[in-house]
């Protein structure tokens, strides 16, 4: 069993200045985010943390995910179900095959900057080349998203004024403080926050919801995990919009910029503590206080 470490987790002084760690993490791999690649050299993964956690793991893997072991370390821990105080007993099983899974939907977004476009078309000296062909040889920029695609008005006063489109049909424009658009996995994080239903991470679905809109009848919807969105500025919004991606690399959205979310083909293999439903259920009660009411007293006949 070949082990692999994050190299900043072996560089934290609380694990290097200890003796007894001296020995074993000589025998680790190391990788680093966004220079080392070990998504085909990784058969399981098993997650120390809360919900964040589990989300840069997925981060790493933009397309095949190997089965995702998560410890509940953190605060909230609505993704991670398994307790660490019995890891040892619970990893033998897992590695003898004894598990359930539940395969959570991930999203494929591609951003594509319209900018990239212009400079195609331009030589080193910015004049325009005869050949109307564009290539510029920048790709689009692609993600693998767990929970959420957010646009949002960024630092700006004034509200963010975004068409969506569905299978290529504008379907509407959202004005107000942004969009999320987000798996079933994700329903249960800002999209709840923002009004939104929770869907079970076995439904196929995406969830659109709109944050503040300035519209009383602006409900978020659920709409079929097949269909293809995409998100731009609207020609006459009076500022740029931000992206975000599971909370992470955000950057501006310009006009002619778009976005483009589809479901993704790499599910999210995550093992389960009983099963899909006991343990979503689970944590709806105990992360979220899903449906807690003080009793309604019995009615004594006497009264």
């Amino acid at each position: 069993m070949v082990v692999y470490v994050e190299q900043k987790v072996l560089e934290d002084p609380a694990i290097s200045a200890d003796e007894k760690f001296e020995a074993i993490t000589k025998r680790f791999c190391t990788f680093r985010e966004d220079l080392d690649d070990i998504s085909n050299q990784v058969d399981f993964i098993i997650c120390l943390g809360g919900d964040g956690t589990l989300l840069y793991a997925s981060s790493l893997f933009q397309e095949s995910v190997p089965p995702v072991m998560a410890f509940h370390l953190g605060s909230l821990g609505f993704l991670t179900p398994l307790k660490f105080d019995t890891y040892q007993s619970q990893v033998t099983q897992i590695i003898e095959g004894n598990a359930a899974i539940v395969l959570r939907s991930r999203l494929k977004v591609m951003v594509l900057k319209e900018n990239w476009d212009k400079k195609a078309r331009m030589d080193e000296k910015d004049i325009i080349l005869s050949n109307g062909d564009v290539d510029s040889g920048q790709k689009p920029l692609q993600y693998q998203v767990l929970n959420e695609v957010v646009v949002d008005r960024g630092p700006s006063s004034y509200l963010s004024n975004v068409d969506l489109f569905l299978d290529g049909h504008l379907i509407t424009t959202v004005q107000g403080d942004g969009v999320i658009v987000s798996t079933p996995t994700g329903s249960t994080a800002y999209a709840v926050a923002a009004g939104a239903s929770m869907i079970h991470p076995n439904v196929p679905a995406i969830m659109i919801t709109p944050i503040c809109p300035h519209s009383l009848s602006f409900r978020p919807i659920v709409v079929p995990a097949g269909v293809e969105l995409k998100v731009m500025l609207s020609q006459d919004a009076r500022n740029t919009a931000w992206v975000s991606f599971d909370g992470r690399k955000r950057q501006e959205i310009c006009h002619g910029d778009s976005i483009t979310i589809t479901t993704s083909c790499f599910p999210l293999p995550s093992i389960c503590f009983r099963d899909p439903v006991n343990d979503w259920f689970e944590s709806l009660a105990q992360c979220l206080h899903w449906n807690v009411r003080k009793k309604q007293n019995y009615l004594d006949e006497e009264f």
